[in-house]
């Protein structure tokens, strides 16, 4: 369109340094492989992302379209018909060494430009590593290892709250304890084949999971007549390994272990067509791991009917009787199990029915809610969302930064940091039913959520395992650990969510100080919803740390649990979230247990929680927040004066059971609270802990090959002085062997002749181990310190203990020695005196060698 124009441009411009180390950078990844001359210049385009809207980020997600392709529009953008003379005589008189640093034109476009084309000092905001998603377009689908198979099918459930409290089951001690029959006498009705087995590990991943026709697991019906149920867990979060049918209206289950591993039975949920409205239906699990559980105290599982949801808008409830938890009768002589069974009646017939250990809640579930934050115009404002990293399988973790833009730079670095995060573990999904009520509520435009934001930065990781959420798991990332448990892992690339959490926080601790970390989790054993903390070894903030649980308690009194709280810092659990974080400088560093079940408390006594009773407490943490951080402190000194009454009142009851009687009065807050508190009944993963199963087998191999490999061990280098003191004692050992076997030989006295040098010269040189052998030299000097030996006595005295051991471990071998062969016959060796030489200071020479024959002594040394 103007040719003269961009012919000018071209002969006068200079290529972008970082542009064109860009392009290479990109091309030799093989991230860029078209033309050098589609590459956008930011001469020619500083315009466009100013002014193009789409160019502009979308929200707070980085959506970004692709660069214009079509050349006459992009020429109508940068050379619009109105462009004044001005900027050609600007080009033309800018000399070529200046070109980039005067011209606005080629300035870097990230810097933001007026109307009038001048610079303005500031960067624009970056663009996301990451694109998280857009706005307008499709969620990004969760990515599956290649060997799971996932049906093609979207499930959706809607969230509903039971108008009547739904009571924990009352046991009448009738219930049927069925006997596991197992496969052998039953017919399996499903079975999942495509699960990886104990002893591999993850290798890739991809949307959809495993390529090719998905198959169908469940049975062929023989007609409408057959009553058979068809089972079903190929979908996110599902979990059911096996379905064997042992009655007509009873079925026996196998729950999937976490991939990669043989452990961690607790999560279930899977889908059940085909139903029959009045006859009553018993599932027995068959394979659960842990000893004790809430089911036995009257916990029931959930259902959900699809007919009910469509026609009546109702949800997920508490269904079940005859519920028994029980020890699995079948013992294979490796691992014990126990054993659910519940009886149940569908409310419909062929209806799609869904049953799970606690309310759902997907990758796709969150993906879903902050998709509807970033299309609202207010909430991203002060919520940015971005990727914090990649899970193994290539899924999203993201990072939600919520705060109200501040007006002064010295407003911005005065705010404290509040550091939330949840799913750690897959299979605990109350922790994202109370981080969306947290989420609800910080977002809103209450006074009190404007409040938090005006005075918090608040960094909030909604999923920390996506992974484990999406195929199932109840504990374990891919990895086959429990990552909370590797909270000080330096394996970025097994464990990359804790790696980057825990950087990121590092990082945020540089900058500010952080208030509160709290990670929130689920509890099997335990009702109620309690913390565990870590007690501080601080003087100056003691029971500090149980201010904030004990302020939540009084917030939430019918479902918070303050003596159910625990700040015990175990040594079990010095690889949790809590801890590592306690250790870097956050004194309120807390676990939130939320149970399966429901409360013990209140008004809610012996009722199980629903999700809104989970979200409520969300709001309360904020509550508790603003209570923990008011200026006016009567609040908090009140909750410390109540905290040291409940601890002496825990001394004394634990001296009484102790049958003590002490006075505390002066000395009680001196006593160690770990000394006082048991330990937590958290679950133990100690199983889970150690290297990812990927580095596992890599390291068994490098053994397996070091122990077909094994080489002799080299002996260590020895220094100067060593190589000396050795020399000499092989050469003393050579004499000797001479001495003993050639005994004849003329020239022995003058080998003899050499001694006294030689013991001169050996005496200096290993002065330090002869230091150790005192009461050995004190006999060779004589018992009378006026005594003296000649080296020619000596030696005479060397030889003859030499004979005398010889002649005692080789009986009927006798060797003579005659005084005649010392160089001094007058000095004969003192008849009670016994050299102690120890045997290993002088080893016996093998007496197969052949004979050496005698040379002058040759004493060398080396020097430094």
């Amino acid at each position: 369109m103007f040719p003269a124009l961009e012919t000018e441009l071209k002969q006068e411009t200079l290529p972008d340094p970082y542009e064109d180390f860009m392009y290479h950078h990109l091309q030799y990844y093989g991230y860029f492989k078209a033309q050098r001359g589609s590459l956008p210049n930011s001469a020619t385009h500083q315009h466009v992302w100013k002014n193009n809207p789409r160019y502009l980020l979308s929200g707070s997600f980085g959506e970004r379209e692709d660069v214009i392709p079509d050349p006459l529009q992009k020429e109508k953008l940068l050379w619009p018909t109105c462009l004044c003379s001005a900027v050609h005589r600007q080009l033309e008189a800018v000399s070529r060494d200046s070109l980039m640093l005067g011209s606005s034109l080629l300035k870097s476009r990230q810097l933001l430009h007026d109307e009038f084309g001048e610079v303005n000092p500031c960067l624009r905001e970056p663009r996301d590593l990451f694109a998280a998603f857009s706005s307008s377009g499709p969620l990004q689908a969760p990515r599956w290892p290649i060997e799971c198979e996932v049906i093609k099918e979207n499930l959706h459930h809607i969230e509903w709250v039971p108008p009547q409290p739904e009571y924990f089951y009352q046991p009448t001690g009738n219930e049927k304890l069925p006997e596991i029959v197992g496969e052998e006498k039953g017919t399996v009705v499903y079975q999942l084949d495509s699960v990886p087995t104990e002893g591999s590990y993850f290798t890739s991943s991809r949307v959809g999971g495993k390529r090719g026709i998905i198959r169908e697991l469940a049975v062929t019906l023989q007609g409408p007549e057959d009553n058979t149920l068809l089972f079903e867990s190929r979908f996110e979060s599902g979990n059911l390994q096996k379905a064997v049918r042992v009655d007509t209206y009873e079925y026996e289950l196998t729950l999937r272990t976490d991939l990669y591993t043989n452990k961690h039975t607790q999560w279930f949920y899977f889908r059940v067509q085909n139903t029959r409205k009045d006859a009553t239906y018993r599932f027995t699990i068959v394979n659960l791991l842990k000893p004790k559980s809430l089911y036995t105290i009257g916990m029931k599982p959930l259902m959900y009917s699809q007919l009910d949801a469509s026609t009546h808008n109702i949800g997920w409830r508490r269904e079940g009787n005859e519920i028994r938890y029980y020890k699995n009768n079948r013992d294979d002589g490796r691992q014990l199990f126990y054993c659910l069974t519940w009886t149940i009646q569908f409310p419909h017939d062929q209806d799609t029915c869904f049953f799970a250990h606690f309310y759902p809640y997907t990758y796709t579930d969150l993906q879903c809610y902050l998709l509807s934050v970033a299309n609202n115009p207010v909430q991203s404002q002060f919520c940015k969302l971005r990727t914090l990293c990649r899970s193994l399988a290539g899924n999203t973790v993201y990072l939600l930064t919520i705060t109200n833009p501040a007006r002064t730079p010295q407003e911005a670095a005065a705010k404290k940091a509040v550091v939330l995060s949840a799913r750690v573990h897959p299979g605990e999904s109350n922790g994202s039913w109370i981080m969306k009520g947290f989420l609800d509520f910080i977002l809103s435009n209450s006074p009190d959520a404007q409040l938090l934001r005006d005075i918090f930065i608040f960094k909030v990781v909604p999923m920390l395992n996506p992974d484990g959420v999406i195929v199932g798991n109840y504990r374990c990332s891919l990895a086959g650990r429990d990552l909370n448990r590797h909270y000080k892992t330096i394996l970025k690339e097994s464990f990359p969510c804790i790696w980057y959490t825990r950087n990121m926080i590092k990082r945020l601790l540089e900058e500010r100080e952080v208030l509160l970390y709290c990670d929130f989790h689920g509890h099997s054993r335990k009702n109620n919803i309690f913390l565990y903390g870590c007690n501080s070894n601080d003087r100056k903030y003691w029971l500090h740390e149980r201010v904030f649980p004990l302020m939540l308690s009084k917030n939430a009194p019918d479902k918070f649990s303050f003596h159910s709280c625990n700040f015990k810092v175990q040594k079990c659990k010095e690889g949790t979230g809590r801890v590592v974080m306690w250790r870097m400088g956050i004194l309120n560093s807390y676990t939130m247990e939320s149970t399966f079940g429901g409360s013990t408390l209140g008004h809610k006594r012996d009722t199980h929680f629903t999700t809104e009773d989970l979200k409520s407490l969300g709001y309360h943490v904020c509550d508790t927040l603003l209570d923990f951080c008011d200026p006016d402190r009567t609040k908090f000194m009140q909750c410390l004066a109540e905290l040291k009454e409940l601890l002496q009142q825990e001394i004394h009851k634990k001296f009484n059971e102790l049958g003590q009687d002490m006075d505390l009065e002066g000395s009680w807050s001196d006593i160690s609270l770990s000394d006082i508190e048991s330990s937590t009944s958290g679950s133990d993963s100690s199983l889970s802990d150690g290297l990812p199963l990927h580095l596992l087998n890599i390291a068994h191999e490098v053994n397996q090959k070091k122990k077909m490999c094994k080489k002799k061990k080299k002996k260590p280098l020895q220094t100067r002085k060593q190589r000396n003191e050795q020399y000499q004692k092989n050469n003393l050992m050579r004499e000797l062997k001479l001495t003993e076997d050639v005994p004849e030989r003329a020239g022995f006295a003058s080998t003899l002749r050499k001694q006294p040098t030689f013991f001169r010269n050996s005496e200096n040189a290993s002065s330090s181990t002869m230091r150790n052998d005192k009461p050995r030299l004190n006999e060779l000097r004589g018992r009378d310190k006026g005594t003296s030996l000649d080296p020619s006595k000596m030696a005479s005295l060397i030889l003859t203990k030499n004979k005398e051991r010889m002649q005692t471990e080789k009986p009927g071998f006798i060797v003579s020695c005659s005084p005649k062969r010392s160089t001094n016959p007058s000095q004969e060796p003192v008849p009670d005196m016994k050299p102690n030489w120890s045997r290993n200071r002088y080893p016996a020479t093998r007496r197969g060698r052949a004979t050496m024959t005698v040379y002058p002594s040759l004493h060398i040394y080396t020097y430094p």
